[in-house]
């Protein structure tokens, strides 16, 4: 059964940086890809970066590309989101997300093993 555990979330200024942790178990992850999406308060929860377990290719959502850095490390099964120039909006739970072979997806039903989620506040 797949785990993942997030860790990195917390309050941090404008223009600032936070660099969360998905620390993924329970299977080899060998063509999966690995999300992040975030919810904001009141509204519905939204893709933030994919990347493919085997090869590293990345996606992201237009509102954070140039801002946000999806990585892995395969051999510690983990994966990262550095976050960079956070924004107010940015304010959100941030949730990994685990989905099986196939294609890269920004759809979260396509994923089928999430984390508790990790709150990441931005103060403006």
């Amino acid at each position: 059964q797949v785990q993942l555990v997030e860790s990195g979330g917390g309050l941090v200024q404008a223009g600032g940086s936070l660099r969360l942790s998905c620390a993924a178990s329970g299977r080899t992850f060998s063509r999966y890809y690995m999300g992040w999406f975030r919810q904001a308060p009141g509204k519905e929860r939204e893709f933030v970066a994919v990347i493919s377990w085997n090869y590293g290719s990345t996606y992201y959502a237009d509102s954070v590309k140039g801002r946000f850095t999806i990585s892995r490390d395969t051999a510690n099964n983990t994966v990262w989101l550095q976050m960079n120039s956070l924004k107010p909006e940015d304010t959100a739970v941030y949730f990994c997300a685990a989905k099986g072979p196939g294609s890269a997806s920004r759809i979260d039903q396509d994923f089928a093993s999430w984390g508790q989620g990790t709150q990441v506040t931005v103060s403006s």
